[in-house]
């Protein structure tokens, strides 16, 4: 067979590859339904957890065997991204009704990860066997193959709640993204009904039932003003807070406390210690000297964070310094997007509930016609074994009169007594006349004797009048639209009435939290670092009593105020700004903290050229340098700015900086530059010949180097200072090299 080449533009087949990829992952694993609320991977673990038959009222098996078994027979992926799914299922200060019933460390809310699978276990909670899996056998829903076509899987499970609503969704995909929050299952059931009720009814309709989301964690919605606008456009962002209770010390010697009892939903895990650890921040940073202590007593009955106060504290004052300094005031994005027929589309509320709703009446009108098909059989097969009971002793004496049971099956069907020996004629002529069905015909032949009591004959009679009632039940709610929607929201109620709970979380209108800042007292301040880059700040008089131990340590030490900002200029160009009130104070044994952790620089990548007081630059100019010998001065001013990092200047390809050193206006006049190259030249000449430059400019040659040559060191002196420097292990009087002109050569020192 000859090979066909197909020719075509590689763009086009990289677009169509991706296109097809992020629909993929899109569909088949980021996005939920709008019909179940499900993710594929959570719809399959439930799946594979029902036919495990691990039902409420059975044992709890391992949880490797669920992702074993959901691995193995619906989703071929990672085994990781399986227990997760089922993990969290399981949290109930996630869902807002957890569909899995776990044992063992499911993890916690502090943000403690679940055990190994293979030490925890579960099954499923009740509601999901009765809301979520119900009627599965009754051909509700369609079933497709699985990925090796050995098995098959629903396409959406029968949820009969709006599963979207009740737990919320989130899920990144390519190039979009779903962040639902949970809503009460009380007040959804009752949204879903009035929409029944009401097909033409508003979102602002809605929103008297379903009053705005319902974390499980509670919290408050301190915008509900907002709802409105985030449940008609599908999207839009939440303020949360957590709850916050004062309580009076019961005993004179009992400090008053203030206790967060619940937090925001976007706290969760890792989020309580960052909590924590920024409230110790505010007591280091003099930010309040309310707090005296701050405890963690959350346990298994729930959150539980403690500030001791100190003696008459601004309550009011401290609240919102908590919520405008921590994440105890958080922001929740919603993006109500989810998979609508086949592809992904932002919904709001109402469109949610319409389309599931849609959903739920074509799962009842499935449910329902396949009852009906299976009560006509049985009325079909009664209404045999009746009629058979009225002619029992023609029929035993067919069957007595068979050679085979198929003759007797054929007798009985279509009345063909040829080969049947009849005592009479009279009874071949009756035979003759039968006209039994198929399945009336085996139901006959499978009979027992025993049906043949005169009670048993009776309770078959009831058994048909019963199925005679169920037909016309079944008939009704499948031709009469007021009957199905009143068959559903019978069961909406049932579920409401069962599963339902009281609101957790509260809806409010609150002021934004206004912290008016202190003032802070002004005082002068040491900054010290050493070589690791550790920094910390020194009390001056704990400087002045220590200062040869300090000198010996510390390779910088620098004067500044406790209102000021430290401009850190590195040889990659960059300036990072690091305000000094969030430097720790520190002993003079204690290590400080690296400045990696209080700005943008990375130690690792970058190194300091220069360090000081941004109130410096008011009245000083930058002199800067590069490798490749390009200068400038700059104005102080321009590095004035608020944003933490900035660049401080532009760099060619491949140029780095070699020195940054600040200019006193005043002495520039009489100040000269030295230039040293790496291959031993140098050069000295006026520092009024570098022209002044806006920061990101490349700046004017300052020396003529050779084509490997680098400029290595850079010295600013002035005139008659007699400075000077160890250069090939003697003493260079930097004044006594020949003065000349910038963009020189310069001149070689020999020694």
């Amino acid at each position: 067979m000859s090979e066909q080449i197909i020719k075509t533009e590689f763009s086009d087949v990289m677009q169509k590859s991706y296109i097809d990829y992020a629909m993929s992952v899109i569909c088949q694993r980021a996005l939920p339904d709008v019909r179940d609320g499900l993710k594929p991977v959570q719809r399959r673990v439930l799946y594979a957890m029902q036919e495990l038959g691990l039902s409420a009222d059975r044992p709890h098996r391992k949880s490797a065997r669920i992702v074993g078994d959901t691995m193995g027979k619906y989703h071929p992926h990672g085994d990781s991204s399986i227990y997760e799914a089922l993990v969290v299922m399981e949290q109930e200060f996630k869902k807002g009704m957890p569909l899995v019933d776990g044992h063992g460390n499911f993890g916690s809310i502090e943000g403690d990860g679940a055990a190994a699978m293979r030490y925890t276990e579960a099954k499923l909670q009740k509601f999901t066997q009765e809301v979520y899996l119900a009627d599965m056998d009754k051909n509700v829903v369609d079933f497709r193959p699985n990925f090796d076509e050995t098995e098959k899987e629903p396409e959406v499970l029968p949820v009969r709640i709006p599963n979207l609503l009740v737990n919320g969704a989130e899920g990144i995909a390519v190039g979009m993204t779903t962040n639902i929050p949970p809503h009460n299952l009380s007040e959804v059931a009752d949204g879903v009904m009035a929409y029944m009720d009401d097909p033409d009814i508003t979102v602002e309709g809605l929103m008297k039932y379903i009053k705005g989301p319902d974390f499980p964690t509670g919290g408050l919605v301190v915008n509900e003003k907002e709802l409105r606008s985030i449940y008609e456009e599908g999207s839009g962002k939440l303020k949360l807070r957590g709850k916050i209770v004062f309580e009076k010390g019961k005993k004179r010697s009992e400090r008053d406390r203030l206790v967060i009892t619940e937090i925001p939903y976007t706290m969760i895990g890792a989020n309580i210690g960052k909590f924590i650890a920024d409230v110790v921040g505010l007591i280091e940073n003099k930010k309040t000297t309310d707090i005296v202590d701050v405890s963690n007593e959350s346990s298994k009955e729930g959150i539980r964070i403690v500030l001791e106060l100190k003696k008459n504290a601004d309550v009011d004052r401290l609240k919102n310094l908590l919520y405008k300094k921590t994440r105890l005031e958080d922001t929740f994005g919603v993006n109500m997007l989810a998979i609508s027929d086949g592809k992904p589309e932002l919904l709001n509320l109402k469109d949610i509930i319409r389309l599931h709703t849609a959903f739920h009446y074509e799962v009842v009108t499935r449910k329902y016609t396949t009852l009906l098909e299976k009560e006509k059989i049985q009325k079909e097969i009664k209404e045999g074994l009746i009629a058979a009971c009225d002619s029992i002793d023609l029929i035993i004496e067919i069957l007595r009169g068979s050679k085979n049971l198929a003759e007797a099956k054929k007798c009985l069907i279509s009345g063909d007594t040829g080969a049947i020996r009849f005592k009479t004629q009279k009874s071949k002529k009756a035979a003759s006349r039968l006209s039994f069905t198929e399945r009336q015909a085996t139901a006959i032949l499978e009979m027992r004797l025993y049906r043949l009591i005169g009670l048993e004959i009776l309770a078959l009679q009831e058994e048909y009048a019963e199925i005679l009632k169920r037909i016309g039940e079944y008939e009704d709610i499948l031709s009469n639209p007021a009957s199905m929607k009143r068959v559903i929201k019978k069961d909406l109620r049932a579920i409401k009435k069962k599963y339902g709970f009281e609101r957790k979380t509260v809806l409010v209108n609150a002021k934004a939290a206004v912290v008016k800042e202190e003032p802070v007292e002004e005082k002068e301040m040491l900054f010290v670092m050493d070589r690791f880059g550790y920094g910390k700040l020194l009390e001056k008089s704990t400087y002045e009593r220590n200062k040869e131990a300090v000198e010996e340590d510390y390779r910088t030490i620098l004067s500044c105020l406790n209102t000021d900002k430290l401009c850190l200029f590195t040889e990659e160009g960059m300036m990072h700004q690091v305000k000094v009130q969030e430097i720790p104070v520190g002993r003079l044994r204690e290590k400080g903290v690296p400045l990696d952790n209080l700005s943008n620089y990375d130690s690792r990548s970058e190194r300091i050229l220069l360090l000081l007081p941004e109130r410096e630059l008011k009245e000083k100019e930058l002199l800067f340098v590069t490798a490749s010998s390009l200068s400038k001065i700059v104005s102080g001013r321009e590095f004035l700015v608020q944003k933490k990092t900035v660049a401080a200047t532009k760099l060619g390809e491949g140029d780095v900086l070699t020195a940054v050193i600040p200019v006193d206006i005043e002495k520039k006049s009489s100040s000269y530059l030295v230039l040293q190259s790496e291959e031993g030249f140098f050069l000295r000449f006026p520092l009024e010949e570098i022209s002044m430059k806006k920061k990101m400019a490349l700046g004017v040659r300052g020396m003529r180097l050779g084509e490997e040559d680098k400029i290595c060191h850079v010295y600013l002196t002035e005139a008659g200072a007699g400075d000077s420097i160890m250069y090939k292990e003697k003493e260079l009087v930097l004044q006594k090299l020949k003065l000349a002109s910038r963009d020189g050569k310069g001149i070689k020192v020999r020694r």
